[in-house]
């Protein structure tokens, strides 16, 4: 904590006023975090009181520019090409892959030894919210569910089942975390699937959709779903 303190210090990070009449100051607090290596094993333990910033250009130059300038006024430290960035893995392949987080969520949901999944939800299921007996402890659910949805960000062929699934995370029920599970042992069998941003001059913009009709057996509304790319790349 003192070195990072004195670092604080040299960087000339803040400046002593005095407190303005019917102010009152916020205060901070330490983070304390375990550093990791690109292959996830342990670098130092260390209480962070700083941010990690990603620098990204099409030429190598202005980004060695503003290196330079940001070393010039404070101490920085570079850490290279990005491996894992807030919970994020980037890897420069052909595939794209979050092959860690959909480690992570098969580990803690006990499905290391599961057969994978065909499909992201099971045959012509259709969810209830009457479907079974509630949950006892709803929170594994929502916990799982939370996982999903962030992780559909960079897995498009999820995007469906976690959203159906997100509709029943106030009171889920039995069947609910079946097909959660299910979903699960989808990505058991694909985990290095991804999106992937391809070198492209092109910046068209082409967008696809599509609907069922009345396809929710609680409500009877519609669902609509859609693609958007640029160029070559899937964005959303």
């Amino acid at each position: 904590m003192q070195q990072e303190l004195t670092a604080l210090e040299q960087n000339n990070t803040w400046e002593i006023v005095d407190l303005p009449l019917g102010k009152h100051p916020i205060e901070s607090k330490w983070v304390y975090k375990v550093k990791l290596k690109a292959h996830e094993s342990v670098k130092r333990y260390k209480a962070v009181y700083v941010d990690d910033v990603l620098l990204t250009s099409s030429s190598e130059a202005q980004i060695a520019d503003v290196k330079r300038s940001l070393d010039a006024a404070f101490t920085i430290k570079d850490l290279g090409p990005t491996k894992y960035f807030l919970g994020l893995e980037i890897d420069r392949t052909g595939a794209g892959t979050q092959h860690k987080f959909i480690c992570d969520i098969i580990s803690d949901t006990g499905l290391l030894s599961a057969k994978p999944a065909l499909t992201p939800l099971p045959a012509r299921v259709k969810l209830s919210a009457f479907d079974s007996t509630e949950l006892a402890d709803p929170e594994p659910y929502r916990w799982l569910v939370g996982r999903l949805l962030y992780l559909s960000f960079t897995r498009p062929d999820i995007s469906f089942g976690a959203q159906q699934l997100s509709q029943f995370v106030h009171t889920p029920c039995q069947s609910h975390m079946e097909v959660a599970l299910h979903l699960v042992r989808y990505l058991k069998g694909r985990p290095d699937h991804g999106l992937f941003f391809p070198s492209s001059n092109s910046f068209a913009v082409l967008a696809f959709c599509d609907a069922d009709w009345a396809g929710c057996i609680d409500s009877r509304r519609s669902l609509t779903g859609y693609c958007i790319f640029l160029g070559d790349a899937l964005i959303s």
